[in-house]
């Protein structure tokens, strides 16, 4: 059974755009790689036609879990979301309870999480943990320290 995920608009046409590379460019590329050390003669000890046989399999496969992915995402319409939780989408305003440290994150599926770009994913320790949660509830997040509290301040879209 695959496995359904979710992305935003341009998460997805970003995982359109890699797999159309892998068939339109890195695919004939690699074609050609083979059919050039197939004319240099005998198969048995020709190095460059197995590493390009082996390239080629690698690439096979890349393009057939990304067309699995692609044909078992499913986009999320915003405006259908609700604001009082914190769901995928969501940005999230928390405060580390300990330290009074604030921090801010948008709750993403687990191939566009980003964390230069403030983007985590929601089976991420605290992605979990904030799923759910309204303005004003403490998510307990269980991290390699221990349990760690986090109010939650703010959610946006």
């Amino acid at each position: 059974m695959a496995q359904i995920s979710y992305y935003t608009e341009e998460g997805l046409q970003k995982l359109k755009d890699e797999l159309h590379q892998m068939k339109t460019v890195e695919r004939p590329s690699i074609s050609q790689q083979i059919a050039e050390a197939r004319d240099k003669g005998d198969l048995s000890e020709n190095a460059e036609y197995d590493a390009a046989k082996e390239a080629q399999g690698l690439l096979e496969m890349k393009i057939a879990k990304l067309e699995e992915i692609i044909a078992n995402a499913r986009v999320v319409d915003e405006s259908q979301l609700d604001n009082s939780k914190a769901l995928i989408l969501s940005k999230v305003k928390i405060k580390h309870t300990g330290n009074g440290m604030e921090m801010e994150y948008t709750l993403v599926a687990e191939n566009e999480a980003d964390l230069k770009a403030k983007k985590i994913s929601v089976d991420s320790p605290i992605g979990k943990g904030l799923l759910g949660k309204k303005v004003g509830d403490i998510a307990e997040i269980q991290t390699p320290a221990g349990v760690t509290k986090f109010e939650v301040l703010e959610i946006s879209r």
